[in-house]
This record gives C-alpha cells, sequence and structure tokens, in this order.
C-alpha cells in the first residue's frame, strides 16, 4: 500500500496558542491556512517538507473556529474529546497525522478488509484546494496514533506549492508505538509527541499495516 506523510497535526484551544507555540518551539512563524466549513475549525500552515523521504508535507496547526456554527458531529481528530480538550489547556501540541494515498477508496477497501472502520470518504474544500479524506462518525483517532486519517487530494493542488520553505525540515517519523516525530528547526532539533486521547475500537495490531507505516 503507497502511502505518505502528508501531513502532521498539532493542536490548539486557540489559533493565537498555536502560532505563539510555533515560534517559541520552532523557532519560526507559521502561514496563514484558512477555514474547513465542514468541520468548524481552522487552521495555520507550516512548510516541513524533507525530500526526496518527506516530499510536499507541512504541518498543520488547527483549532475549532469560534465564529463557526457547530458542525453537527464530532470534529476530526478527536478535537471534541474531553481528554484532548483537558490537555490543550497545558498548551498545543502533537495531535495525529494524514497519510497521502493515491487512491481513497482502494485504502479503505483494504482497512476495511484489516478488519479497521476509518469512516467514509468525505469530499471537503478549503479555497482553491480540495481533496477527499476519510471520517469517522465519531470523529476519534485510531488506533492510538498509529494509523492516519488517509487523504486524497484532487488534481495536482497541494498546500505546499504556495507554502514558502520555513527552515524547519521533517528528520524522522515513528507510528507504530505512539506517534513521534523530529523536525530541524533554527532552535536545533525538536522531538514531538503526541497526546494519547481517546481510542477508537480498531485493532491494536494488524501486520500488514504497520508494514505500510512509514519509519
Amino acid at each position: 500500500m503507497n502511502m505518505e506523510v502528508d501531513h502532521l497535526v498539532v493542536a490548539a484551544n486557540t489559533l493565537e496558542e498555536g502560532r505563539a507555540w510555533c515560534e517559541q518551539v520552532l523557532g519560526v512563524a507559521p502561514q496563514p491556512g484558512g477555514r474547513h466549513a465542514l468541520m468548524s475549525t481552522h487552521n495555520l500552515l507550516l512548510n516541513i517538507s524533507a525530500p526526496p523521504t518527506y516530499p510536499r508535507c507541512y504541518l498543520e496547526i488547527i483549532a475549532i473556529d469560534p465564529e463557526a456554527p457547530d458542525p453537527g458531529r464530532p470534529r476530526w481528530f478527536d478535537l471534541d474529546q474531553p481528554a484532548v480538550r483537558e490537555r490543550l489547556k497545558d498548551g498545543p501540541a502533537l495531535l495525529h497525522w494524514v497519510a497521502r494515498v493515491p487512491s481513497l477508496d482502494a485504502t479503505l477497501a483494504i482497512w476495511n478488509g484489516e478488519g479497521i472502520d476509518a469512516g467514509e470518504a468525505v469530499d471537503a474544500a478549503r479555497g482553491d484546494l480540495s481533496w477527499r479524506i476519510a471520517l469517522r462518525e465519531d470523529g476519534r483517532r485510531l488506533r492510538k496514533e498509529g494509523l492516519p486519517v488517509p487523504i486524497e487530494w484532487k488534481g495536482n493542488a497541494h498546500p505546499t506549492d504556495k507554502l514558502p520553505e520555513s527552515g524547519v525540515q521533517l528528520l524522522g517519523f515513528e507510528a507504530r508505538d505512539g506517534l513521534r516525530a523530529q523536525l530541524s528547526t533554527p532552535k536545533g532539533t525538536v522531538e514531538l509527541e503526541a497526546i494519547e486521547g481517546t481510542l477508537s475500537d480498531a485493532p491494536t495490531q494488524s501486520g500488514d499495516l504497520d508494514d505500510a507505516l512509514p519509519r
């Protein structure tokens, strides 16, 4: 199964807190993102591409949009889970990751065959970007932070196309035993470790899918 790291998701109580965290921890300012009408969230973005290992890769700082209406469903990435909300009171943190796949339908079919419910394919858009992404009805992450949310971008457009080089690059990534990422930054190497919030009931072991996870 062809799966690449598309972006890391850092959650914050507010985008202002997320911006301050990025400047303090990573030593750079993130770029403006936009709003997600589907989930009533908004974001900031940072290019962390490191080709050839991690091409077209970025960091997303995401928060609940206080000006948006209630989405009428649980938000993605466990953002509505009480344990995650409580943890974010202490400051922003790595929450999850999103994997780029060539065919979302094929990926979901393979995962369903392994007994893993990643949700349904949903169309989403922000500005001139459009994509298909798998969303569970309960908004929960899979297998702790290990299994990603799969995404299929429509056309050739990608957020990194308009993001300047930031001086931050993804050095290493581990998703098998809790999610961790190493970043090269102007402040030196920074390691991020994901929040362990509530977990979905997806199986905790799957050899076939483990083989597909990036190292």
